[in-house]
């Protein structure tokens, strides 16, 4: 069957890939599958049930969940009566929600804990075109899945089958609110055809088969996870949905997938949790662990370093990373990496312990991805995010600033024509990343534009960057640099709150929290050798020249970052005034 639309994908699998896994969770400690046909089934159900309560073609559905199969049904299903799925952030504010809901004027939303659905019913009263709640948990006073599904006994089949096909692949499908650094969310509207043919084009990039297994657990409200699971859908490959963030790394273990995805945070923990056992290890163990990795931060594809070099790197491989496979299930051929940038260094080591880590790129507004990278036909440069793919054109405008165009680009903002205007001029869509082509056809992206600043000297920093090299350092978890309209640049840190301890504890230093770490000029000063010796790779204007420590990580929930993981600098600046101010003496 050839896919236009969305829904056409499960359809797809069940002719092509029937599967019994097609979907798993675990449900009291034990995993437990939902079939391609249950899968289809189940969403033809929500369908009815959804018609049967009075929605209509374009009517808002909003969907807030964890990951788990009843979402990718539910998708399934409102897109099929002729809804539009508004997938929202669970971890965003309640004035971000009471926006949402009002904006994209949602009548249904579904709800998987109470936790989620108290956050609805704060907004609830300000929400008038909200009709109906559903929730995937049992929780008392509020309509369950199951007894929702029952609604729809009374429509037919035919009835759902006539709306599938008054739908065709340019009609909207879904509106996901950005989640934004500033100012009220963005709602992209992206059509079946956007996400249908960035499944197409991301395909050949997907090294896995109908064999495969996939692990989900970034959030299924952001569109690069929701678009790899139609993609894993479409190429076969059963999906398994992480219990919590705290159990990933279980998870992986027991599926043994072969592909996931990752954000570079994410990776570096990881790869930090990893250096930390290294360093528990004694003697010509401990010498080991430091040579592989140390070898790892060298590596480059397709055997560039010589004979000599992979020699030695598979013995590294059979002593040292053979554990770092197994910690993973051992069967991982990609793990995608997407959301912001990977620090080439975590890219080689990792790619030398035979843990593909595939950078790509790509924006909500592009569906998501642009550009990725793979091992066929050298496809693969550290520190890029890969060529293009097939069906998206990209181009550098004369400012440094990355254009798009193809199939994949968005309809525009949700009510806001002014701001579609200001992003697609001539059919190309602007990114607001500033990049470049390594080799003609390699993507390098430098910088976001916004986040460019420029000191009193006059002088252009870019931020990005130069916080990834300074993450390098082990006592780094977090960092910006700032700089704006001032005489040199400097940098906001947030210690390694585990490596650092263990360094106090090693110096006879007594520690606790963030807040004390942040009082330890001993610790400081150590960072700051770290962070000096970093500064010899950038030039002299560009180097940064004075840090402070912050009393508290940065997190979703206190704020300084977005859902997407991603630094809110102003919000960041103002939190920590009084750093900004101890360093510029303002």
């Amino acid at each position: 069957m050839d896919i236009k639309r969305l829904f056409d994908i499960p359809q797809y699998q069940l002719e092509h890939f029937p599967k019994e896994d097609s979907l798993s969770a675990k449900v009291n400690g034990k995993w437990v599958n939902t079939s391609s046909k249950q899968f289809v089934d189940t969403g033809l159900k929500v369908s009815k049930a959804l018609a049967s309560i009075g929605i209509k073609s374009m009517d808002t559905v909003a969907i807030i969940s964890n990951n788990r199969p009843e979402w990718n049904i539910t998708d399934i299903g409102i897109m099929m009566c002729g809804g539009i799925n508004v997938p929202i952030y669970p971890t965003i504010a309640p004035k971000d929600y009471a926006f949402i809901f009002n904006d994209a004027k949602v009548k249904v939303c579904f709800v998987s804990d109470e936790e989620l659905l108290a956050k609805v019913m704060e907004i609830k009263a300000d929400a008038p075109s909200l009709e109906h709640i559903v929730s995937f948990n049992k929780i008392e006073g509020i309509e369950h899945f199951d007894d929702f599904l029952k609604r729809g006994e009374s429509v037919s089949t035919e009835e759902i089958e006539t709306r599938k096909a008054a739908i065709d692949e340019i009609s909207l499908a879904t509106i996901i609110y950005t989640s934004g650094t500033t100012g009220n969310p963005k709602g992209v509207m992206l059509s079946h055809n956007n996400i249908v043919s960035n499944v197409y084009g991301s395909r050949e990039r997907l090294p896995v088969d109908e064999k495969s297994k996939a692990v989900s657990f970034l959030p299924l409200c952001h569109v690069y996870e929701r678009m790899c699971l139609y993609l894993f859908m479409y190429s076969g490959v059963s999906i398994y949905y992480a219990e919590s963030m705290e159990t990933i790394g279980d998870n992986i273990r027991e599926v043994q997938p072969e592909v996931f995805t990752a954000v570079p945070r994410l990776l570096e923990k990881v790869f930090d949790k990893i250096m930390a056992k290294g360093s528990e290890l004694t003697g010509i163990k401990r010498a080991l662990f430091f040579w592989a990795v140390a070898l790892g931060e060298r590596w480059e594809p397709y055997g560039q370093n010589g004979g000599w070099y992979e020699f030695q790197l598979s013995i590294a491989n059979k002593l040292i990373f053979s554990k770092w496979r197994e910690a993973l299930g051992g069967n991982v051929k990609a793990v995608a990496s997407g959301s912001a940038a990977l620090q080439p260094r975590l890219a080689r080591v990792f790619n030398a312990a035979q843990i593909p880590v595939l950078e790509g790129y790509g924006l909500t507004e592009t569906s998501p991805v642009a550009a990725v990278n793979c091992f066929d036909n050298k496809g693969f440069i550290i520190g890029t995010v890969g060529r293009a793919l097939f069906n998206c054109e990209i181009k550098i405008a004369e400012d440094g600033e990355i254009l798009l165009k193809g199939p994949n680009i968005m309809m525009g903002y949700y009510n806001r024509p002014d701001l579609t205007a200001e992003v697609i001029k001539d059919g190309w869509f602007h990114t607001g990343d500033i990049g470049k082509f390594i080799d003609g056809q390699f993507l390098k992206i430098t910088d976001r534009k916004k986040e460019i600043f420029k000191t009193s000297g006059g002088k252009y920093i870019a931020p990005q960057p130069m916080e990834n090299v300074y993450k390098a350092s082990r006592f780094i978890d977090q960092i910006m640099v700032i700089g704006e309209n001032q005489k040199h640049p400097a940098a906001l840190v947030v210690p390694d709150l585990d490596y650092s301890k263990e360094w106090c504890k090693r110096k006879g230093i007594e520690c606790g929290d963030h807040a004390e770490l942040a009082k330890n000029e001993k610790l400081k000063a150590r960072i700051w050798e770290d962070i000096n010796e970093m500064n010899e790779q950038f030039g002299k204007f560009e180097q940064v020249k004075k840090i402070e420590l912050c009393e508290s990580a940065w997190t979703i929930d206190s704020g300084e970052l977005t859902p997407s993981l991603k630094l809110k600098r102003k919000y960041i600046m103002g939190k920590f005034d009084h750093l900004v101010n101890a360093i510029y003496g303002s």
